[in-house]
């Protein structure tokens, strides 16, 4: 695919949003020492985070609709910015906590109105290369920003990151003003239309598809700093360049996965969730190790990732009638996994388990995300054949 200028505009917003998102995974014990909070309750900034996309992405989305599709933009990531801001200069667990859940409502709008211009500005048949396009940024933010975040957090504090990625949040406003064209407001036949697709069977599916799928990621990926500083006795060094690799397998997913959901959505979910599941059984063993850590890291951030542009192209056909809202919530559905991932890992935790068994326990939500893909690939199957 050319270069795109709007596209690149909406990856840049995307890779603001993918470090502020990712990025207290790789701070969570520096937060947790200074706020004086376990390393639990600092994995709950990442669950609120969450929670206010799934809850920001309807009603930005919803109250939002007649605003211009460029300018809608530029304002989230407005809400970005000044979320992030909140959160540099926050002084206790609280406001920190606050500070996440306004950072947050931007999310699930931003990355559900952009696939819908990202798709609009592209061929037909290049549709789902360009949602994946725009969700570059957020994979790229995983291989420099987060790691680069986390590094800062450990040298000069957790706030000075934040710092950082409000500054980020400037630039992302300035590459969407100059390079988003003014693009038509979608069809729609209002609120009340684009609030009833969400309740088509195909639809509902689609979704609870996308939060399995995404909390079989987050179950482990959000406790990845502890894992490894516990059970591979690895360097603040060595976390930082994990969190490269595990960027560079999401970036190496991300392009994989929009090139095959081209060809075929169903088929690049099976061997993506299989592959998933069979990383994170192995990384049970594997993460004592610095090199096969290394190894099941690289190929579990390919897996992870290259079920994402399937997951947004599977909601958009099947709410295509009114897809703003239900593109919108998808993200607010990868968010929910977000969400119930983080909180598994650290029942997991909490419950004396040991870290294996947080990857035990991704590998189950990835199975029955398989279970989830087989059986509509079976339905959809047997509906042609009736017909």
């Amino acid at each position: 695919m050319r270069i795109n200028p709007p596209l690149v505009a909406l990856s840049i917003g995307a890779f603001g949003i993918g470090v502020t998102e990712f990025a207290p995974m790789g701070m969570l014990p520096g937060i947790a020492s200074d706020l004086g909070v376990s390393i639990p309750a600092a994995g709950l900034l990442v669950s609120a985070y969450a929670l206010g996309v799934l809850l920001g992405a309807p009603l930005m989305t919803l109250t939002t609709g007649k605003i211009p599709r460029r300018y809608l933009l530029i304002g989230l990531m407005a809400i970005f910015t000044l979320g992030n801001l909140m959160s540099a200069l926050a002084t206790d667990y609280t406001s920190l906590l606050i500070a996440r859940v306004v950072t947050s409502l931007n999310h699930g709008a931003f990355f559900g109105v952009g696939s819908i211009v990202a798709a609009s500005v592209v061929a037909p048949d290049k549709r789902a290369g360009a949602v994946a396009a725009m969700f570059m940024g957020l994979t790229l933010a995983t291989i420099g920003g987060v790691p680069l975040a986390a590094w800062f957090g450990e040298v000069l504090g957790w706030r000075t990151a934040f710092w950082g990625i409000t500054g980020l949040g400037v630039l992302a406003m300035l590459a969407l003003w100059f390079a988003l064209p003014n693009v038509p407001l979608p069809k729609s036949d209002g609120v009340l239309a684009e609030i009833r697709v969400l309740g088509r069977g195909p639809v509902l599916a689609a979704l609870a598809l996308t939060v399995i799928g995404s909390s079989a990621m987050f179950t482990v990926f959000t406790y990845i700093a502890p894992i490894l500083s516990s059970e591979t006795q690895a360097s603040t060094a060595f976390i930082t360049a994990m969190l490269v690799l595990y960027g560079i397998g999401l970036t190496l997913g991300n392009v994989w996965g929009g090139k095959a959901a081209d060809r075929s959505v169903d088929r690049t979910l099976i061997v993506s969730l299989s592959a998933l599941i069979l990383v994170l059984l192995a990384f049970t063993v594997l993460m004592r190790w610095p090199l096969p850590a290394a190894v099941a890291i690289l190929i579990w951030g390919i897996a992870s990732f290259a079920i994402v542009p399937p997951l947004q192209m599977r909601v958009m056909e099947a709410a295509k009638s009114a897809p703003n809202l239900a593109s919108a919530v998808n993200i607010g559905a990868f968010n929910l996994g977000n969400a119930i991932g983080a909180a598994l890992g650290g029942a997991v935790i909490n419950a004396g388990l040991g870290y294996p068994a947080i990857s035990l326990a991704g590998a189950a939500m990835a199975g029955l995300g398989l279970l989830m893909v087989l059986g509509f690939a079976w339905r959809s199957r047997a509906a042609v054949a009736v017909a």
